[in-house]
């Protein structure tokens, strides 16, 4: 994919603060808060390090107008499992979405009041059942602060829609085919986290120390201007993935600790043209805890 061609698909998925003002009386535009908040675990036996909340208490006390609130901790995850924000099934999902107000006709611009990677996590999730038309609002609610733009508190008064099912299974793998594509050479397996995480320099965050055998690191955070929250320049980050090899590889999967960071990886490879990417959903949170599947550190 050419510059121009980058620059056009940016475009698509990306929106800026001042089209997003610009558009919010649009009918056919639907726009939600998706944030989860994070924190350390306190309770010093938990199975994971991190304990989550919704970010519906934010929402409410001030939002994008006209804006919704999609609840990953809720209707967005298969609540059942013992694992971290698994995809739900399919019409657990759809019921979801299409009571929120999102349907085949509309334009869905999503956003988080933390880290930028819970809006990529659900627009992740939209293009694996057949949405195309989504975008990711560029930095977010606090770049929507800083430019000033309008808050309300109202409650959200979308329409349920109308969603036709489209199957992309391609968009998620399991361990076995994670385990599978170690030794091939054709697919590239990238981990989403910090460097000390990857590197497994830090303490063991889930289960064992390191990474998944074979598998190059693209920090999430990198992929980010650490000032404004904004995606970096296409060019940018086509270099970030440059310097791991994608461009030899069939085949990309993207992990983290629970399918979230690797979302925002996945989002930016299909942003630069790539079209064989997979989340692996479970991620560490399964691998990990797994003494039968091979990690490396170091």
């Amino acid at each position: 994919m050419d510059k121009n061609q980058q620059a056009a698909q940016a475009a698509n998925y990306l929106v800026d603060t001042e089209w997003l003002e610009q558009n919010l009386n649009d009918p056919d535009l639907r726009v939600f808060d998706c944030t989860v908040i994070a924190r350390l675990n306190p309770k010093p036996d938990a199975k994971f390090p991190f304990a989550f909340e919704s970010g519906q208490a934010k929402f409410d006390e001030g939002h994008i107008p006209g804006a919704g609130f999609l609840d990953l901790l809720g209707d967005l995850s298969d609540t059942s499992s013992e694992l971290l924000f698994p995809m739900p099934p399919e019409q657990q999902f759809v019921s979801a979405i299409t009571k929120a107000g999102i349907g085949n006709d509309t334009h869905v611009v999503l956003y988080a009041t933390a880290e930028p990677m819970w809006a990529a996590r659900v627009w992740w999730m939209l293009r694996s059942i057949g949405l195309n038309n989504v975008a990711i609002l560029n930095g977010g609610w606090a770049k929507w602060r800083a430019k000033g733009r309008p808050v309300s508190t109202k409650a959200c008064a979308y329409l349920p829609g109308r969603f036709t099912l489209v199957k992309r299974p391609e968009y998620f793998v399991g361990k076995d085919a994670v385990l599978a594509a170690i030794d091939k050479d054709d697919v590239r397996t990238i981990n989403a986290l910090p460097p000390m995480m990857f590197s497994g320099e830090s303490n063991a965050v889930f289960g064992r120390k390191g990474r998944i055998m074979g598998s190059v690191n693209v920090p999430f955070s990198s992929l980010h201007d650490p000032d404004t929250g904004d995606y970096l320049p296409t060019e940018q980050l086509r270099d970030k993935f440059d310097a791991v090899d994608v461009r030899g590889a069939e085949r990309l999967i993207v992990y983290c600790g629970s399918g979230i960071a690797a979302s925002d990886d996945a989002f930016v490879l299909s942003l630069l043209g790539c079209e064989n990417v997979a989340v692996y959903d479970a991620s560490l949170a399964e691998w990990g805890y797994d003494e039968q599947l091979p990690m490396q550190a170091g």
